[in-house]
Parts: structure tokens; C-alpha cells; sequence
């Protein structure tokens, strides 16, 4: 696997080498060992798997203090553009946000260490998300910010898109107004 740091320290775009042929194709999505050499140490936990249509748009969304986690994601059907936020006060990159495509063509898988939110609208018909995460899912500490926040300047590729996004997500509030990261 080819392991790229992006604009922002800690957060990675990873490359798989997929091997096709007249059956299809095979590639290996992780190994312990060859993710600690590039990225560090990690423990997953726990993986959890979605399924959205076209114009879906989930986040940005995170778990606050000692239930932060850390994700693995990617596509195993469709297309998303995949967002990742730095909410750490301290960080240099405060605010400042990564975005990737994956698909299931490019096979592309995107970590995202703790103290980011996170989102990903999907650009096909349907899309079938996956992602690994360093700590169990705990509601009581779940967090979002609003997706369309002017401050975060995402450009969510959304003409001619017809949108859908949870209650939750509808309600969260601005970065300036969220519980973020020291």
C-alpha cells in the first residue's frame, strides 16, 4: 500500500495495490503491522458499514473527549467526496479541512486521527461506506458541526443535487458554537 500524508499532519490518503485479472480483482484493505510502520500505533475496534443514495450527506460528525475515535474509511460501492475537519484548538491547521474522493474504482481508503470531524457526500446513485474505528461508539458523547458552515469553506460539490441529511445534522450548530478539541 502506498501511504500519503495530506495537507494535515496525521491525516492520510491510502493506496491499495490491486492485483486484476480475468476473475477480477484482489487487494488487501489493512495489515496491523505495515499501518503502525506508516501512520502509528492504532487498536480498531470496531467497524461499521452504511448504505446512502445519490445526494446523501452525512456529518460532520464526531465523538467528544475520551470517546473521540479514530477512522479508517472507504467505498466499497459508488463514490463520496469524504471531508475531514481539524477541530483541535492547538493544531496549526485549526479549522482547516481535507477532502478526497473514494470510490469503489479508486479504492482509495482515507485516516482520519481523533480530534476531526467528519462527513461524506455521496456522488452515485448509492454508495456503500465503510469504516474502522479506535473506540466503541458512545452516544452520550456524540457531536456535530453544520455542514455548510461558511467558516469551514468546504466546497461540497452539490449542483443539480438534491440533499438529504438527518435532523441532527440540519440542528448542529457552527464551528464557533461547537464543543471542540484543546
Amino acid at each position: 500500500m502506498n501511504y500519503t500524508e495530506t495537507s494535515i499532519k496525521g491525516v492520510y490518503v491510502i493506496e491499495p495495490k490491486v492485483f486484476n485479472d480475468s476473475r477480477g480483482y484482489f487487494f488487501e484493505c489493512f495489515r496491523q503491522a505495515e499501518f503502525e510502520a506508516h501512520v502509528g500505533p492504532i487498536r480498531f475496534v470496531q467497524e461499521n458499514e452504511s448504505m446512502s443514495s445519490r445526494g446523501v450527506l452525512r456529518g460532520l460528525h464526531y465523538q467528544k473527549g475520551a470517546s473521540s475515535q479514530a477512522k479508517l474509511v472507504r467505498v466499497i460501492k459508488g463514490r463520496v467526496l469524504d471531508v475531514a475537519v481539524d477541530i483541535r484548538r492547538s493544531s496549526p491547521t485549526f479549522g482547516q479541512h481535507v477532502a478526497v474522493e473514494l470510490s469503489d474504482e479508486n479504492k482509495l481508503q482515507f485516516f482520519i486521527p481523533r480530534g476531526f470531524a467528519h462527513g461524506f457526500l455521496v456522488l452515485s446513485d448509492e454508495a456503500i461506506f465503510t469504516y474502522k474505528v479506535d473506540n466503541v461508539y458512545a452516544p452520550q458523547d456524540e457531536a456535530s458541526i453544520r455542514w455548510d458552515d461558511p467558516q469551514l469553506q468546504i466546497a461540497w460539490p452539490t449542483e443539480g443535487m438534491e440533499l438529504l441529511l438527518s435532523d441532527k445534522d440540519l440542528r448542529a450548530p457552527m464551528m464557533k458554537d461547537a464543543v471542540l478539541f484543546d
